[in-house]
């Protein structure tokens, strides 16, 4: 089946794209053909979820999935794709060890997703706080208590109107919902608090576009904004961010925020990797793909590397999980078909509609044109996420969560964590200088 019957198929990237279409390679093809998964981190983390692992309704454990445990029968490397002879179908792989590898193979599939987009802004990497991974998921929502705490103690009003604003850049998906969930997880802290309340909070959502949401029917984004705004929350569109500080934020036409929390979501770009590899990228820097889904000969792309042509809308395909796991289904299909000298199909999806959480019981979603809001549209989401991990240990974990522990969990600021040599470096210093 495979060139000399020993190289088989690398998969590049251990995100849900990566994995799912590994799993079902497994499935598709013989044992004696290899499958290898190159990641830099052991580990897949279930992105969507994150917004909830920031406000402790999901447990962080529970939204990352060993690649290991997931994959059985497939190879994984730790490691970094670094070069690619395409010639000679060779991936060169720096592993986490120090090692590099020359990994031959038949077909290539990169998934290797994308980074959070920044700008050249004045002290937006030293200040803001990022939200792609579920270490600054967890750290947002530990640097939301301790602000918490932090103004619940001062006698100063300029500090605790500082600590208690928190500025999130970027009105997507994930801006919006982690917004939301974060402001959910505050609401329910405060409830401790008898010296703080709702009102000495300031919520301010900025967004560099005419609107939020983008994805979503106008009418629907309309909706966000209403519920938000009830809340509390300011929206600032067509608004851009000049430079950040310690203990503040300058925006657009002057106006300057003292803040200690800082959350950047302005949307991602593809990894700056696939341009070093001498594909054939577009502005996003993503891999164009053919309608099979395939780059060149013997390359593959899926996920928010790819830039695939919608056969639906004209253009490309949006960077959803949605779109992922098909394309992933879909590659895996083509992969083998190529390898056993049959003809590939093309990638063909329609959008089954957008869902967002807005909070316990709240959301807002469309799903094939109709539109869904409240704790309908909540529920959804959670149907939906609550299936789409790829583990069943964990889905289940999630559900039981969900179920018995959303309302009655009372989560706790843990200052050690932003420094966990912190509580040894001063036992150490103390008993030295006794």
């Amino acid at each position: 089946m495979s060139r000399g019957g020993a190289r088989g198929v690398v998969v590049v990237g251990g995100g849900y794209a990566g994995l799912t279409a590994a799993r079902r390679l497994r499935r598709r093809l013989p044992v004696e053909v290899p499958v290898t998964v190159v990641s830099p981190y052991p580990y897949m983390t279930y992105q969507p979820l994150l917004p909830e692992t920031a406000a402790g309704t999901v447990s962080p454990s529970h939204v990352v999935v060993p690649l290991r445990s997931a994959l059985a029968g497939v190879r994984v490397v730790t490691g970094s794709l670094t070069g690619l002879v395409r010639d000679g179908r060779v991936a060169t792989v720096a592993t986490s060890g120090g090692d590099t590898l020359g990994l031959e193979y038949d077909e290539l599939v990169l998934a290797v997703g994308s980074v959070t987009r920044t700008l050249p802004l004045p002290g937006l990497a030293e200040h803001a706080i990022g939200f792609r991974t579920v270490e600054e998921a967890l750290h947002l929502g530990n640097r939301v208590l301790s602000r918490i705490d932090l103004a619940a103690a001062t006698t100063d009003p300029a500090a605790r109107r500082r600590a208690l604003t928190f500025v999130f850049v970027g009105a997507g998906y994930a801006g919006v919902e982690a917004l939301a969930e974060v402001e959910d997880l505050v609401s329910r802290t405060l409830r401790r608090h008898p010296t703080l309340s709702r009102e000495d909070c300031r919520w301010v959502l900025v967004e560099a576009g005419d609107r939020i949401l983008g994805q979503l029917p106008r009418r629907l984004a309309d909706y966000v904004v209403d519920r938000l705004g009830r809340r509390g929350v300011q929206v600032r569109t067509a608004t851009h961010v000049v430079r950040l500080a310690d203990g503040g934020i300058e925006l657009s036409g002057g106006a300057w925020l003292d803040t200690d929390t800082v959350v950047w979501t302005a949307g991602v770009v593809a990894v700056p990797l696939l341009r070093r590899l001498g594909l054939d990228v577009d502005r996003l820097g993503r891999a164009r793909t053919d309608e099979f889904l395939r780059v060149a000969d013997g390359v593959w792309a899926i996920g928010d590397c790819a830039a695939v042509p919608d056969l639906h809308g004209g253009s490309t395909c949006p960077p959803t999980a949605q779109h992922a796991v098909r394309q992933a289904g879909r590659v895996a299909a083509n992969v083998a078909a190529t390898l056993r000298g049959r003809q590939p199909h093309r990638y063909r999806h329609r959008d089954a509609g957008a869902v967002a959480s807005l909070g316990l019981g709240k959301g807002v979603a469309e799903l094939y044109g109709v539109p869904l809001r409240g704790y309908a549209a909540w529920l959804v989401h959670r149907i939906y996420h609550g299936s789409r991990l790829p583990c069943r240990r964990r889905r289940l974990l999630v559900v039981l969560n969900w179920l018995l522990g959303s309302l009655a969990r009372d989560p706790v600021a843990l200052p050690a964590l932003e420094s966990p040599r912190s509580p040894l470096r001063e036992a150490h210093a103390e008993q030295q200088g006794a």
